[in-house]
């Protein structure tokens, strides 16, 4: 029978998700609902001092925002709670003692003065440091020490830890669905600590239990665990274990190429490096992203179709999604990448639910709305015209603000190039004719003004862009009846005649 595919989520809450973790967070969820499987969220506290306060619930809001919410975890028992490691700890105990009953775990009593003269020691030697077969028979531990000394130790409550008993002259035959076959000489490896002195599991024995616990099938976790990975595999096998399938993702690197994505390199070149808002650090959300688009990006980042498509919806995502299709070299972050993406989903947002944005943008610009329309269908109105120019809601303003403000000052450049000395006559004439258009729609304000440009034999030129200069201030927008029809007939008029006392 093969077992029910679980994956787990495991980030520390020492602050802000980087999008990076939202990456393999999405990885996972993507591989899980490929194949009808579970997603978890584990939060993995047990180093309480960098617990950082409000960081696990923003943890689940940036999930919950990205759309990819998890199955099981903190508020959503699946049956294999709790699922925080800090509510686990009293668990974590018994297996470090079963390690130790069975030969592949012992105490160690080195003091951290002791560990550290060791270090600089061998430095000085040109050496590295490593607590091993090579020199544990040195060292203060229960392999150096007899049983009685050992017992005598423990009773006397001195600090002491559990380290893992790495094997001498083995070869550890390892598999990654991603990077392949690994081979590793254990006599590299250090002793690792798995349980300390303060009580609680380190993260290599709380990772595993839990994951055992969890019944989790797939580990897919960043690059930086792949290090990792031979302890863990003969932690499985010290317990008699069956281990689940490894997964290790390729770094997202910073835009250059070289190194790992940084927040230092978001700051430095103007782009978010959190899903939301983090203290001084503008997310993903407020920067005005739509969460389809950084999961689309995401996506691929590090992941290959297979084909030219670029653009997926996140049900595309899970049916396209495998984990032989992830790459094994770190994947080049592009910031411009990342706003065509998001330009692309805002052609096929709902115009309505962006008109509510802008009218908050609008609210907070302190722009009044016009008293005489429908301000949401007005709006709405507007950002048909522009939207196809916006990668942002904040772009809207930008690129529309004339539809709610009468220009005053009008582009240099334009009026130089645009308005001669016949113009003001011509806009006066053009006044007239306005005057007695009855259905001011783009359609019919269009056939009339151009029969009248013809009947009178002027030139396009004439008309057209001084025409524009003086309802949008410069020579920027879509079609020019459009705006005049949405604007309407008073303010439209109002504009002309302004700019013909003005220019």
């Amino acid at each position: 029978m093969t077992k029910k595919v679980r994956v787990r989520f495991a980030p520390s809450p020492t602050g802000p998700l980087h999008i990076g973790g939202v990456r393999t967070a999405l990885f996972n969820y993507l591989f899980a609902k490929k194949n009808n499987g579970d997603f978890l969220l584990r939060i993995e506290d047990t180093d309480q001092n960098r617990y950082v306060e409000g960081a696990e619930q923003y943890i689940i809001d940036a999930l919950n925002w990205c759309n990819i919410p998890y199955d099981e975890g903190p508020g959503k028992d699946g049956g294999y709670g709790p699922y925080r490691q800090s509510s686990r700890k009293d668990l974590y105990k018994k297996y470090a003692d079963t390690l130790i009953d069975n030969g592949h775990a012992y105490y160690a009593f080195d003091t951290s003065e002791k560990l550290d003269f060791h270090r600089k020691d061998h430095e000085e030697k040109g050496k590295t440091f490593i607590y091993n077969y090579h020199n544990r028979l040195k060292l203060s531990n229960s392999l150096s020490l007899s049983p009685s000394e050992t017992k005598a130790k423990l009773e006397a409550g001195e600090d002491f830890v559990i380290r893992f008993k790495t094997p001498q002259d083995s070869q550890l035959q390892l598999h990654d669905i991603i990077r392949g076959d690994i081979k590793i000489d254990t006599n590299t490896l250090d002793d690792k600590v798995l349980f300390k002195s303060d009580g609680m599991p380190t993260y290599h024995l709380a990772n595993i239990v839990d994951d055992h616990l969890m019944q989790i099938s797939h580990v897919i976790r960043g690059e930086e665990w792949l290090p990792s990975l031979a302890l863990h595999q003969q932690l499985y096998d010290a317990f008699g274990w069956e281990a689940p399938q490894f997964a290790h993702l390729p770094l997202i690197m910073k835009p250059v190429g070289k190194g790992k994505l940084s927040k230092r390199d978001g700051a430095k070149m103007g782009f978010p490096v959190f899903p939301l808002t983090w203290e001084d650090s503008v997310g993903y959300r407020e920067e005005g992203y739509f969460p389809e688009a950084v999961t689309n990006f995401l996506a691929l980042l590090g992941w290959n179709p297979g084909t030219e498509q670029e653009i997926f919806s996140l049900d595309e995502l899970v049916a396209a999604f495998s984990l032989e299709r992830v790459n094994k070299s770190g994947a080049r972050f592009d910031p411009d990448k990342t706003k065509w993406y998001n330009q692309h989903y805002m052609q096929t947002q709902d115009n309505a639910q962006l008109a509510n944005a802008f009218m908050l943008n609008l609210k907070n610009r302190g722009i009044p709305l016009p008293q005489e329309k429908d301000n949401a269908n007005y709006i709405k109105e507007v950002i048909t015209l522009i939207k196809e120019r916006a990668t942002f809601v904040n772009d809207f303003w930008d690129l529309g603000s004339y539809f709610f403000v009468a220009p005053t000052n009008y582009d240099e450049k334009a009026v130089k190039k645009q308005w001669k000395e016949d113009s003001a006559v011509i806009m006066t004439q053009l006044l007239t004719l306005m005057e007695g258009i009855d259905v001011f729609s783009s359609e019919n304000l269009e056939n009339q003004v151009k029969a009248w440009i013809t009947d009178n034999e002027l030139s396009f030129g004439k008309v057209m862009p001084p025409l524009r200069l003086v309802i949008v201030g410069e020579m920027k927008g879509p079609h020019i009846f459009d705006i005049i029809a949405l604007i309407g007939k008073k303010d439209s008029m109002d504009r002309i005649k302004t700019a013909i006392s003005v220019l």
